[in-house]
């Protein structure tokens, strides 16, 4: 089974984030990136089921932040060829779910593959959306919010889940989209020694990206939360810190005096 993994680096959480000048984005000239953490799961998936069946795994990752180090620790994991999408100014304008759907699907463009996974969705956008608006430019299946896959002959089988508990097991023709929520285990770790292995021994395929025929949103305005107030810390005998709750809950209207 050829499978094929998206990537997206997204914003290291842990660094201190900063608004430019403009207020219409993050001030990207120092901003350290990772890994999409559901991308992680995703390719995850993508190795075990590649281990189970045979085939090959297939990362792209845009020409962004740490482009050849996650691909080269993707290599570390169980990649077996590595795309890099060049031509854009993408640490400068990061494409949205429309713009990075419309990009993938040029690059897969006469390619063959039975199956891609993305993550479920990226940390820097939580829209969901990058798995079924690339099946509707390619024409296939999709199913997201996956927990799990297993391969069938020609097809795959996905468990589903919903809120409350409740999955559902869902079997699609091949090829097909999946948006990957969780791999059935923690993905795999790579030392350094590995992917510095993989930087003598792998080489990254640079792709030209294709043009997009899809506007990408615009950010007019953006700003850091506002801090509405701050939490009072209750002292004293249990006598007195029950009636300051209750003064509390009296003035805010929230119980009768």
């Amino acid at each position: 089974m050829d499978i094929i993994v998206p990537v997206k680096q997204v914003p290291d959480l842990v660094e201190e984030l900063e608004i430019n000048s403009e207020g219409t984005d993050l001030d990207r000239e120092y901003l350290t990136y990772i890994m999409n953490e559901f991308d992680e799961q995703a390719l995850e998936q993508a190795v075990l089921l590649k281990e189970a069946t045979g085939g090959t795994v297939t990362v792209i990752a845009l020409g962004m932040g740490e482009a050849d180090a996650a691909l080269y620790t993707a290599a570390a994991k169980g990649a077996d060829n590595l795309i890099k999408v060049t031509g854009d100014d993408f640490d400068e304008t990061p494409p949205d779910s429309h713009a990075m759907a419309a990009i993938i699907a040029g690059v897969l463009d006469g390619r063959s593959y039975d199956l891609i996974c993305t993550g479920v969705q990226a940390a820097d956008d939580l829209d969901g959306q990058l798995g079924p608006l690339l099946a509707s430019r390619l024409n296939v299946p999709h199913v997201s919010v996956v927990a799990g896959v297993v391969a069938d002959g020609s097809d795959v089988v996905a468990t589903q889940e919903y809120g409350g508990g409740v999955t559902a097991t869902i079997k699609l023709a091949t090829p097909a989209v999946l948006g990957i929520q969780a791999a059935p285990q923690t993905p795999r770790y790579a030392p350094i020694s590995k992917v510095r292995q993989m930087q003598q021994e792998r080489t990254i395929e640079e792709v030209e990206a294709p043009g997009v025929d899809t506007p990408r949103l615009k950010v007019r305005k953006m700003s850091a939360p506002e801090s509405a107030s701050h939490a009072e810390m209750i002292t004293g005998s249990n006598d007195e810190i029950v009636e300051r709750i209750l003064t509390i809950i009296r003035d805010k209207g929230l119980a009768r005096a």
